[in-house]
């Protein structure tokens, strides 16, 4: 069986998908040996990992290396950050064309309108994100990529300052880019459990809510997700920002304290080297 077929069946399985964001190889890796059955790419955590000031400064080019370092050091289906598609028409479609020759699964593509300098978040008009969905969907077929799955993102959340007005768009939006073709709709910036609850009851349609993240993570959790039945669960910055926050502290404890003794406890890796191989080399 494809990875593409392996996702599609996933994510068609009724149970909640969850999908951490790798950013690089070896975190591809720990995702797979942990035991999680997919992967998700984030162009932001690419940025983060690059020491960027923006995810904009992630060209098309610079994504799909990324991405195809990732999908090839894994024997798990991988879905890309496609960002807006890096263009119109034919640019889109290409863009569609050269994720899918590197090996991914799945994509993202967001109603998020780019390249905006010091100016609040817009998203384009419903039209334009429908013909896109379209395209991508020519684009998989007239490759013989029938499985390949292709996840809506809105932002309407962050749209507009009325709280309420942006949860009627982001509804509207995810049910009308269901309808146009899309597999799943990832309803983005989703704050609170209540959002959650709203969101699977009046989206037809199988929904993908990010969860972890630090404007979330005290308000649900992948537990009630689950009980939802939100049909995936993607953990956009979690490995990132856990690993940064890991080296920050142990790093300035070596600094203060002159001794290894903070890194030494509890360290696996540091205590039986094999597992830092099974990991790298997918012994598992």
């Amino acid at each position: 069986m494809s990875k593409d077929s392996i996702l599609k069946k996933l994510l068609n399985s009724k149970n909640t998908l969850i999908m951490p964001d790798a950013f690089d190889p070896i975190s591809a890796k720990i995702i797979e040996y942990a035991g999680f059955s997919a992967i998700q790419c984030s162009g932001y955590s690419y940025s983060i990992s690059k020491g960027y000031k923006s995810e904009e400064d992630i060209d098309l080019n610079t994504n799909l290396k990324l991405t195809k370092e990732i999908v090839d050091s894994v024997n798990i289906p991988v879905m890309a950050d496609g960002e807006d598609g890096y263009g119109e028409g034919d640019e889109f479609e290409n863009t569609i064309r050269k994720f899918i020759d590197i090996g991914v699964s799945g994509i993202n593509i967001e109603d998020q309108v780019h390249n905006l300098v010091n100016s609040p978040l817009k998203i384009i008009d419903e039209y334009s994100m429908l013909a896109k969905i379209k395209a991508a969907n020519k684009t998989k077929n007239s490759l013989g990529k029938n499985d390949f799955i292709l996840n809506a993102r809105t932002d309407a959340l962050r749209s507009m300052d009325n709280r309420k007005e942006a949860q009627k768009l982001a509804i509207e939006r995810a049910n009308s880019y269901l309808e146009a073709g899309a597999d799943l709709c990832f309803i983005t910036y989703t704050q609170t459990l209540e959002e959650v609850k709203l969101f699977s009851k009046e989206i037809n349609g199988p929904i993908s809510i990010a969860a972890g993240l630090p404007y979330n993570i005290q308000e649900f959790s992948i537990n009630d997700c689950i009980n939802l039945g939100i049909a995936r669960v993607s953990l956009p910055t979690f490995m990132i920002l856990n690993s940064i926050d890991s080296m920050v502290k142990t790093l300035i404890d070596v600094k203060n304290t002159g001794s290894f003794d903070g890194t030494i406890r509890d360290n696996t890796l540091l205590s039986d080297g094999a597992i830092l191989n099974n990991i790298i080399y997918n012994k598992f």
